[in-house]
């Protein structure tokens, strides 16, 4: 009975820690989250801003797997370089390190106050005040943990079942590390892994070489949920993850024979009592980021070969949009509903290929945006056309359902337009006159270009879920995107009125630029109108209210 009162509380307070690493993310994505995003995409232009970026994400998030998995998909999106994204995600390995030595750092005490702070921010109606009120909650959860973590193995510390076990393990260094990284792949989370380890090792029970092996594995096992996370994904993106996996393994087969002599060395330090495991993770994360730097680009092209890219399916017609169907509501509009979806992603493509254009001056990106944008007049019709036969016998709901449907395609139709006659144009116009923008007017057009990705993305997702927190959390991008759009536009004439040159130049692209940008977002964005609607959260006009004298 004492053992399973022991390993229960282990249990619950591995789970708390888990829980309130959960907390931290999801808290940070909603205060944050496109602010990250936009950092990670924005700050990949050279390896120390790469490294750098992909070390505050991991900070905010609280997790290399988030970070992870985000790098790998702006990648597929040809966003960040594959190359940068191997530097990024040596940035993120050392943001979990610096994590679990900050958490370890004795501060414990400070728990209650970042709950009672937490949740006094929780209760705001601003998104910024809730997410950081439910980030402080995470930190004060993780914090807890950790003091539950160290009270429940205090059995174990004296338990001559585990001191049998653990001299098995100091004896067998390559068991102990499966071990731990099988843990750390089961909890989805090194960190974890760690603190567990920090845990045994507060009171001596593990010898420094055991804590080392255990930390090297766990480290490894945290790179091994990316893995299997992406293994549906792209070429391109399974590259990233698996490029990790490869420098963190490479890394603990280098650092494995010499458990002894490193767990020797940092107890020698004597930084902190008990703090070895967390220690020894920080040192391989600092080693391992100054090892592999150089070799990013190597490790790129080895893998390029190794993984290459699919060739992508001709598409040049609707796939989905069966005749039989039609006397069949519910399986025409999936089939309606899977064609949108498709146009989604091809409005997606679109704007990726005008942006690498933008990015890097390369007018061929721009010949597949027409191809792209006149399969997209040719679905959108064949849509339209297949839902006006829906069959006369369709319920109410259906056919609220089909016009949906058609006007997320037309939106679609519209966006791919602007693209394909506005910024496609522009970017032409700015290449082939070898202008150039200011350097801020670069960068607020670059973000102006991620945001409207993202928001394509989350798009595609509100019309699959018809999530309303989503929705509600497109409405308020668009109020961003409107004063992003002004101040992006403020900011240009106030460097034209300081006679920038670069600015004088291109005053007219600039401003061309916004402006369609704020047009694809707008038709994007229409897309929450119908759930809002339906709940009644939208208002007919966003004039004030006329007060009476």
């Amino acid at each position: 009975m004492g053992s399973l009162t022991v390993l229960v509380g282990l249990g619950g307070a591995v789970a708390l820690l888990l829980f309130g690493l959960r907390q931290v993310r999801d808290g940070m994505t909603e205060a944050f989250g496109v602010r990250l995003k936009l950092a990670l995409g924005l700050g990949t232009r050279t390896r120390p801003r790469a490294f750098l970026s992909g070390l505050i994400a991991t900070l905010g998030l609280q997790s290399s797997t988030a970070t992870a998995l985000m790098t790998a998909g702006f990648v597929e999106r040809d966003m960040i370089r594959q190359e940068r994204a191997q530097v990024v995600l040596l940035g993120a390995n050392l943001g979990t390190a610096l994590t679990a030595w900050v958490v370890a750092a004795g501060i414990e005490a400070i728990s209650p106050l970042l709950l009672l702070i937490g949740y006094v921010l929780r209760r705001q109606s601003q998104p910024a005040r809730t997410g950081t009120g439910q980030a402080l909650i995470g930190v004060g959860l993780m914090l807890l943990a950790l003091t539950l973590l160290t009270e429940a193995s205090a059995p174990l510390r004296t338990s001559p079942a585990m001191a049998a076990f653990l001299g098995l393990l100091d004896n067998a260094w390559p068991a102990a590390f499966a071990f731990a990284a099988l843990l750390a792949v089961l909890c989805s989370s090194s960190l974890a892994v760690v603190m567990l380890v920090l845990s045994l090792s507060v009171s001596g029970s593990l010898t420094p070489a055991l804590a080392v092996v255990l930390v090297l594995g766990a480290n490894f096992g945290g790179a091994i949920p990316p893995v299997l996370a992406t293994l549906s994904a792209a070429p391109v993106a399974r590259r990233v993850t698996l490029g990790n996996l490869i420098v963190r393994g490479a890394g603990c087969l280098l650092a494995l024979p010499f458990a002894g002599l490193l767990g020797g060395a940092l107890s020698g330090l004597q930084l902190r009592p008990g703090s070895l495991p967390v220690e020894a993770h920080l040192a391989f994360n600092l080693a391992l980021a100054a090892l592999a730097w150089p070799f990013a680009g190597l490790i790129t092209q080895v893998l390029s070969r190794s993984l290459p890219d699919a060739l992508a399916p001709a598409e040049d017609g609707p796939r989905w949009l069966d005749e039989a169907a039609l006397a069949r509501p519910a399986l025409a509009l999936t089939g309606a509903s899977r064609e949108a979806l498709a146009l989604g992603d091809t409005v997606e493509r679109m704007m990726r290929l005008t942006m690498h254009a933008f990015r890097k001056n390369n007018p061929v990106a721009l010949r597949e945006v027409s191809e792209l944008e006149a399969r997209i007049d040719r679905v959108q019709q064949e849509v339209k056309l297949y839902l006006s036969r829906l069959g006369a016998g369709a319920a109410e709901e259906d056919r609220r359902r089909s016009i949906i449907i058609l006007d997320y395609v037309i939106n679609l139709e519209h966006a791919g337009d602007i693209i394909e006659k506005g910024l496609v144009a522009e970017v032409d116009k700015k290449i082939a006159l070898g202008l150039r923008l200011s350097d801020e007017g670069y960068r607020e057009l670059n973000s102006f270009f991620l945001l409207t990705l993202e928001n394509i993305r989350i798009a595609q997702t509100i019309f699959m879920s018809r999530d309303r927190a989503l929705a509600r959390q497109m409405m308020e991008a668009k109020v961003q995107i409107r004063h992003m759009e002004k101040q992006s536009a403020e900011r240009h004439f106030l460097r034209l009125q300081g006679g920038q040159a670069d600015s004088l130049q291109t005053s007219s692209l600039h401003l061309d630029m916004l402006r369609d940008l704020k047009r694809v977002n707008a038709h994007v964005i229409s897309v929450a109108y119908p759930i809002l609607d339906e709940e009644g959260l939208l208002v007919e006009s966003r004039l004030k209210a006329a007060v009476e004298a």
